[in-house]
């Protein structure tokens, strides 16, 4: 399949600009031939059509897309008559929010708790539809100049009425390892808590610029999720409430079933965190205490232990050969 360029028509549809590429597909910017609305039309590049991984994928988002009617989710058209691959979805004008989201600078805290609330309203919609996002960052929430958002990308969301994803490469894609859930790094499927969690990790980077958890690494990044606890936002940015920061905890909780139980519940405390309760957390006193990975400590335990061993066994050779 050749490549697609500016000014060239896809059935009703023809191309008027680039808006984003990756490595996986080009999205640009079209008009509906029939209607003269803008558009947003998203084509894989031609060796990525042949991936059964990839096409599953992208049929994944299109599906999901195409059910979900709500301002802060991303509208996909339906459109059988198609002469190659490729989605339409409404054109919005906008940022993603990971553009906002710049390494050298932090949201106000009026801004970030608006833009989460919203955030919030999308996901317990999607959630009331049976669809966990299971990928929810910067990069997959488009914000316009009122910060209106909206979700994007559904590709490797669940849902109980889209095809169930079952190709083995797929398994590496489950999440991003800065935003991914402990759930998801022990390798489970994840629920809509599982979306609270990576809102709760993008709160605290639109209030402190910094992600909760570190490392040289993607493997590195997801350890420290699941062995230690992120610097307090107070100690990044003292302005920020005891109450702000009870909530990012609650969203951050390890165990699930000791997160926020819906979106819903999530954005009503950050509506009325005059009304949050401030719990004693063992994580604002002990985040400085950190833990390596148990495979680490084994090895280094097993160093150890072998000292003696190696230095009788360099006496005994040198008594022999004496």
């Amino acid at each position: 399949m050749t490549p697609v360029r500016l000014g060239d028509e896809l059935d009703n549809y023809r191309i008027e600009g680039v808006a984003a590429r990756s490595g996986m597909a080009s999205i640009f910017r079209g008009t509906d031939l029939r209607t003269g609305s803008p558009v947003a039309i998203k084509v894989p590049h031609p060796e990525m059509e042949c991936d059964p991984a990839f096409f599953e994928r992208f049929h994944r988002e299109e599906e999901i897309g195409q059910e979900m009617d709500h301002p802060g989710v991303m509208k996909v058209m339906r459109n059988p008559q198609r002469s190659r691959v490729y989605m339409v979805m409404e054109w919005l004008d906008g940022r993603l929010l990971r553009q906002i989201l710049t390494p050298t600078a932090k949201l106000s805290r009026e801004r970030a708790i608006r833009l989460a609330v919203r955030i919030c309203e999308a996901l317990d919609y999607i959630h009331s539809c049976g669809v966990v996002h299971r990928d929810l960052k910067p990069e997959n929430i488009m914000v316009d100049a009122d910060d209106h958002i909206k979700l994007i990308d559904f590709g490797i969301a669940g849902s109980s009425t889209a095809r169930r994803i079952t190709f083995g490469k797929l398994t590496q894609l489950m999440g991003t390892p800065d935003y991914i859930s402990p759930e998801q790094v022990k390798g489970k499927r994840g629920d809509a808590r599982s979306d609270i969690y990576s809102l709760g990790v993008i709160l605290y980077e639109m209030l402190t610029g910094k992600t909760p958890f570190q490392g040289p690494n993607q493997l590195a990044v997801m350890n420290d999720r699941l062995q230690n606890n992120p610097v307090p936002p107070r100690e990044l940015d003292p302005e920020i409430s005891p109450q702000l920061q009870e909530i990012v905890y609650r969203a951050l909780e390890r165990d699930p079933k000791n997160r926020y139980g819906s979106a819903r519940e999530f954005a009503w405390d950050l509506e009325h965190p005059d009304q949050v309760g401030v719990a004693e957390r063992s994580e604002l006193t002990d985040w400085k205490w950190r833990r390596e990975p148990v495979s680490k400590r084994v090895m280094f335990y097993a160093m150890l232990a072998l000292i003696p061993i190696v230095v009788f066994g360099l006496l005994v050779y040198v008594a022999r050969h004496a």
